[in-house]
């Protein structure tokens, strides 16, 4: 008989979150299979768990993969758990959980706190569409060219560090307009929590508002997209017109966005449109 993989979700700052039934199994459990077993111990301390601990993140996941799925096959009960939320989301985990899989392994999830989740739901963003992006590339050239390919029309969820979290609100910005809502959600479930949603143009000025607001982990969640106002996107097409007469589509869309607040994206399918006709001309 085999064993089991829980892959068990833990507290995201606020360890009261730890529910009954992840504590019961990560008491139960013959080994724990933690990112950090330092950061971990604390959780575990706290509720007096004092099952063995195992590291498993970024840089052994393949190597300490290996050796837990032996214990599995053995039939050992492991959990899984990430140094904060749901372990596989943006964190290590999946290339365990893979193998699992892929050797018959039962795998049973133990639900509770995620980051992403729980920014979504103080956003009051109704959208049927979402999508989770997590950390975006660190590199700007990087980072826009993967904003370029996400779909812009259901709510986006992205994760990012502290000191690039400015930049990345301004590259949102200019991706998507400046009349894009976004909910901005800092050390969430912790002392100093913070959720503000406003629109992409006020929110580089929200977070240099204070130097605490730029310390932290962040969820940026991007709202859904409005229809454009027929005044915004009237003046972005009386801007794009002049810009292109000396810049190429992409740039004078960008500008065009920018200065205007229409969808970028929009702009860019007329600019497009504009330069195919004037070369068919």
């Amino acid at each position: 008989m085999t064993g089991i993989l829980y892959v068990v979700a833990t507290p995201i700052g606020n360890l009261a979150d730890a529910s009954a039934r992840a504590i019961e199994v990560l008491r139960a459990a013959d080994l724990i299979a933690c990112e950090d077993t330092r950061t971990s111990r604390t959780l575990l301390a706290r509720q007096g768990i004092a099952t063995r601990t195992f590291a498993l993140h970024a840089h052994n996941e393949r190597s300490a993969g290996a050796r837990l799925i032996a214990e599995l096959q053995a039939g050992k009960a492991i959990a899984l758990i990430t140094d904060a939320g749901t372990p596989a989301l943006s964190d290590p985990g999946a290339l365990l959980v893979e193998a699992a899989h892929r050797e018959g392994i039962r795998v049973v999830p133990i639900p509770g706190p995620s980051a992403a989740l729980a920014a979504f739901s103080a956003s009051g963003f109704a959208s049927g569409r979402l999508l989770f992006a997590g950390f975006l590339p660190a590199a700007r050239a990087a980072r826009r060219k993967a904003l370029e390919t996400i779909d812009e029309r259901g709510s986006v969820i992205f994760y990012e560090a502290p000191h690039r979290v400015a930049e990345t609100v301004a590259d949102l910005a200019e991706r998507f307009g400046a009349e894009r809502e976004v909910v901005i959600a800092r050390e969430l479930t912790k002392m100093f929590e913070e959720i503000v949603r406003l629109k992409l143009g006020q929110a580089l000025a929200w977070l240099e508002a204070g130097p605490h607001r730029q310390q932290g982990e962040f969820v940026l969640v991007l709202g859904p997209a409005q229809q454009a106002r027929d005044g915004d996107l009237a003046e972005g097409r009386r801007v794009l017109a002049l810009l292109l007469d000396a810049l190429p589509a992409s740039e004078a869309a960008r500008l065009a966005a920018r200065i205007s607040g229409a969808p970028r994206r929009e702009l860019y399918r007329v600019a497009l449109e504009h330069k195919s006709g004037r070369h068919s001309r």
